[in-house]
């Protein structure tokens, strides 16, 4: 879905229209972005609970007409009690519970930059209360929640307290299906009446340490309790006469940005092959050398990242080991995960995108207690060897597939863009970003495009380069003559990632959309 918005509107896109919807009527009341993206960002809580939740992580980029460039990074660090040198770190189940959750004190850090740098309008219960009505309500079961339950129809009935929640008397829901979450309700209640920091020391911590200790999770009200999203300066990149912004480690910003700067290297800056064939060549082995890059990503509070975006000397390097008619062979084997993206700009240029996520879909499958709180498994994305960037230690923040970004010309044109998929996040930016600022070409084409996924994926283990059949059968057997191990995605696949962008002129008109792969929109106040 496609929308045009005058310069005196706000604009809201979100992977589901009752978040959409709930983001709008915040910005018609006054509200600020980031005030209008807490309340979408609520309600996918309650919506898409196979993809974020309370219980997950939440990344933000900040910016406004004023200068403003922030990233906010809600990653809950690793208990206290985590084991030392673990042998294995399970997917799913308390023991890949390691981590606090970041959600919701990155809607407090939120919060606090919207008070400071632009006003305070609206009463934290006003932001809550669709997502609260909708969790007490109900809600109509969306396609995509129902497909995740079938998909995980084998594993769902070994999840502690996953059942009683999401299967109403043992069945598994109909799309369409009145859905309600009343213990969510009741947390999201709370919320409103004690204040965000609830999460962190207040009623609902006690009850969350509570039902981390029965099920078996090392988390503690202390862990709880320390657990704070950090302010941050982004990284950015020069690309022509853009300036692109990411998020910093232990995100994996900068693999989104080095994959551009690779781009420009070899083809010149927003200068692509004409070719679709060679464009996606060079654009999968741009990912190739990011993604060995990335390895050494981690929290820089353990580990240097002071070259997390290498020098421009480095990046020449790499660029180097590029060829443009031969594939590198690619052993190294990806995750695919779920997020939800939103973006939210008012009529005064304040922007916001982020992505919140419970890493898996349904995340580590344990919901805690009886807070209807489904806890992430951003655990299990630790290395057990302590020797490794990303080794599991206490207090530590593993690595982040979180990326969202924005991108502004120098003219004054704005994009913000971000995607749901893990792994997969950089790859699908790199197409999308590619068709806007070096192709100029409308959002929802940019959205539409055909994409490819290098990994693997929930229905193939195979690390191939998996390519939607819309981009054509020479364009494939091209690829394959190049040495690519190319296997065929239907088209519009969910695999390759649902996104969304936000494209606002220089005469403060905007244009947006989200991906035609999901069941998500954009809209605008008028």
């Amino acid at each position: 879905m496609s929308v045009s918005a005058s310069s005196a509107e706000g604009v809201v896109c979100t992977p589901h229209p009752l978040a959409t919807e709930a983001g709008l009527v915040i910005l018609r009341q006054g509200g600020t972005a980031a005030e209008a993206a807490i309340a979408a960002g609520a309600v996918l809580t309650v919506v898409c609970p196979h993809f974020c939740g309370l219980g997950g992580d939440g990344v933000w980029m900040v910016s406004d007409a004023d200068g403003l460039r922030l990233s906010v990074l809600g990653i809950g660090q690793a208990a206290a009690a985590v084991p030392c040198n673990p042998t294995s770190i399970p997917q799913r189940g308390a023991g890949a519970m390691l981590t606090t959750a970041g959600l919701v004190p990155s809607w407090e850090a939120l919060l606090e930059l919207s008070n400071d740098a632009w006003q305070k309008s609206m009463p934290l219960g006003d932001l809550l209360a669709k997502a609260q009505a909708l969790a007490a309500n109900g809600y109509p079961i969306s396609a995509s929640q129902r497909f995740w339950l079938d998909y995980r129809r084998g594993d769902i009935h070994d999840w502690h307290g996953f059942a009683q929640a999401f299967l109403p008397e043992g069945l598994t829901p109909k799309v369409g299906t009145q859905f309600r979450q009343t213990n969510l309700a009741r947390m999201l209640s709370v919320l409103a009446n004690e204040g965000l920091e609830s999460f962190r020391t207040g009623s609902i911590a006690a009850e969350l340490a509570l039902g981390l200790a029965a099920a078996g999770s090392p988390i503690t009200g202390s862990d709880l309790a320390a657990t704070s999203a950090r302010i941050e300066t982004p990284l950015s990149l020069r690309s022509g006469d853009w300036t692109l912004f990411a998020p910093p480690p232990p995100t994996q910003g900068a693999t989104t940005l080095l994959i551009r700067a690779l781009l420009d290297q070899v083809c010149g800056a927003n200068r692509r092959p004409a070719n679709p064939a060679s464009r996606f060549h060079v654009q999968v082995e741009a990912v190739k050398q990011a993604f060995l890059h990335r390895a050494g990503l981690a929290d820089p509070d353990f580990t240097d990242q002071s070259d997390a975006l290498p020098s421009a000397r480095h990046i020449a390097g790499m660029a180097r080991r590029i060829s443009r008619i031969q594939a590198l062979h690619w052993p190294d084997q990806l995750e695919t995960a779920d997020t939800v993206f939103l973006a939210v700009a008012d009529a005064k240029g304040r922007c916001v995108s982020g992505l919140q996520s419970t890493y898996f879909d349904w995340g580590s499958g344990v919901l805690v207690g009886n807070t209807g709180i489904l806890w992430h498994n951003r655990g299990a994305a630790f290395a057990c060897d302590e020797s490794n960037p990303n080794g599991l230690a206490p207090g530590k923040r593993p690595f982040h597939t979180l990326n969202p970004g924005f991108a502004i010309r120098d003219d004054g044109e704005i994009i913000l863009y971000g995607t749901q998929g893990a792994d997969g996040q950089p790859q699908t930016l790199t197409v999308i970003l590619d068709r806007l600022l070096a192709d100029s070409a409308d959002v929802s084409d940019a959205l539409r495009s055909p994409r490819f996924l290098l990994g693997r994926t929930f229905s193939d283990s195979q690390d191939t380069l998996k390519i939607e059949i819309d981009s054509g059968e020479s364009v494939q057997n091209i690829l394959k003559d190049m040495g690519h191990e190319v296997a065929p995605l239907p088209v519009l696949s969910p695999l390759a990632g649902q996104a969304g962008a936000v494209r606002i002129h220089r005469d403060h008109s905007k244009s947006l959309a989200h991906d035609p792969r999901g069941e998500g929109n954009a809209g605008s106040t008028g």
